[in-house]
């Protein structure tokens, strides 16, 4: 018996609405469109924001093959209909709207696909119009309409331009025509520099094959940020592991390779190591960096199998996983979000050990070199505060006992505490032989300190430094 059906249209304004809200950043929403192009086979990108306070834009451009009039309406179509190939970048024909609605109230697509002929179509997504509306509707653009920027380069070259306008999002001010403003957007485009170095520095630099790309952002050519240091001669590579998992949509392979990167005293230099701190700096970049299809969706972090540790911030661990394995990993629309398969876990976390371990020991080898370089000064205490004090510095990770030292009220070893300036101003620091402690041993004891504490004594050895130097004569 068959059952005839009700087709249930959502509501045009309220839907595109909620779809504003995905999930995406600035930065993740125009890496979103790069991975576009990248399945397009262009091999250069250019971002630009241009600043003109109430009507800046932005513009996303690509030499790739470009679309047919048809092919363009079809990709503007929330949840487009395209068959997807197995190491493609897309996946639920949602990113070119939902990222760009994210960000601004009208975006228009541009593309041309003939290289013998410069024949343009254009079209856009405008909230306004549809909220006045309530249609699925997308509206044609005529190419006298588009920005200069968008029709001299498509009469240069093949491709898609995507332009961002009314971006409420990205401004965020009631009066986005001020100095404010332009700083804010600016700051954003330095984010999404080091966002996409990242999250295609294997594309960047050559690594995928025949996919080679190149992006400028605002006229800058991104360079690759490589999160294993690998051009260091005392990086550490580990034995790669391959795990091959049977997934809803065929068997893939999950690779895992882990990498323990040199302590700061053993990078080639102080700029190499302050680069290679990545984006949230060492600590929360430690762990995971999770690649789809060579495009990076994760980085940093431990899902859940551990949790973070200053001792071993040294180890990354690369896992790559082939598209269909998605509903495995459960990648989210914005590619912003995947969580470890549970049967892998175990497994995960066996490759990994190694890696765990040699991390801690190099960051050992930091806190030994610290010790021979920066001598403590020896000192008794007469006198001190009512406040507490932690009793011993913390034993280094792994079960290994590190040296302690008792501190005091003022979080460093003991000293003498005289009455202050020629007796007068306060506890003053002094040493066994009377002379007053100078604030470059204070510096050294400090220096030491901060190197063996942990995260959450960051805080209270701080404040008791500066209550430290507050003692000592200028």
């Amino acid at each position: 018996m068959s059952v005839n059906g009700v087709e249930v249209i959502p509501s045009a304004q309220r839907l595109v609405k909620s779809l504003r809200d995905v999930g995406y950043e600035f930065a993740t929403a125009v890496a979103d469109l790069i991975d576009n192009s990248v399945e397009a086979k262009a091999n250069t990108v250019w971002v630009d924001v241009v600043w003109d306070g109430e009507s800046s834009y932005v513009t996303i451009a690509d030499n790739g093959e470009g679309m047919s009039p048809q092919h363009l309406r079809e990709a503007m179509r929330f949840g487009s209909e395209r068959d997807y190939e197995s190491e493609d970048l897309g996946k639920f024909g949602l990113g070119l709207k939902t990222a760009s609605l994210s960000q601004c109230l009208k975006f228009t697509v541009a593309t041309r696909q003939n290289p013998n002929r410069a024949d343009m179509s254009a079209y856009c997504w405008d909230v306004d119009h549809v909220s006045a509306t309530n249609r699925w509707e997308i509206l044609p653009v005529k190419a006298a309409e588009l920005h200069d920027g968008v029709r001299t380069h498509l009469k240069e070259t093949t491709g898609t331009v995507i332009t961002w306008e009314r971006l409420d999002r990205i401004l965020g001010f009631k009066k986005p025509d001020g100095e404010s403003a332009r700083k804010h957007l600016y700051a954003m485009c330095r984010e999404l520099e080091n966002h996409v170095a990242m999250v295609f520095h294997r594309f960047l630099s050559g690594e995928v094959r025949g996919k080679r790309l190149a992006i400028y952002v605002n006229e800058n050519k991104v360079a690759p940020w490589d999160p294993f240091a690998r051009t260091e001669a005392n990086t550490k590579k580990l034995e790669a592991k391959s795990f091959r998992m049977e997934g809803h949509n065929g068997k893939g392979d999950i690779i895992v390779e882990p990498f323990v990167l040199p302590h700061q005293g053993r990078f080639s230099s102080l700029e190499a190591f302050n680069r290679s701190s990545g984006p949230e700096k060492w600590n929360k970049q430690q762990g995971f960096y999770i690649y789809r299809a060579d495009r990076m969706i994760q980085s940093g972090g431990l899902s859940g199998l551990r949790a973070l540790d200053e001792h071993r911030k040294l180890s990354r661990i690369a896992i790559s996983f082939n598209p269909k394995l998605d509903e495995e990993f459960k990648i989210n629309v914005a590619k912003m979000r995947v969580s470890l398969p549970q049967i892998m876990r175990e497994a995960i976390t066996k490759a990994i050990a190694p890696a765990v371990s040699l991390a801690e020991e190099e960051y050992r080898q930091r806190e030994r070199k610290a010790a021979a370089l920066s001598p403590m000064p020896s000192m008794s205490l007469a006198t001190a505060s009512s406040a507490p004090a932690p009793s011993s510095m913390p034993a280094a990770s792994g079960g290994s006992t590190s040296t302690t030292t008792a501190l005091t009220d003022g979080g460093i070893p003991p000293s003498s505490v005289s009455t202050g300036v020629n007796g007068v101003g306060g506890p003053q620091l002094s040493s066994k032989s009377g002379s007053p402690v100078t604030r470059v041993e204070l510096g050294r004891v400090a220096g030491f300190l901060r190197n063996v504490a942990r995260p959450e004594e960051a805080a209270a050895l701080e404040s008791v430094v500066v209550r430290a130097l507050s003692s000592l004569p200028e």
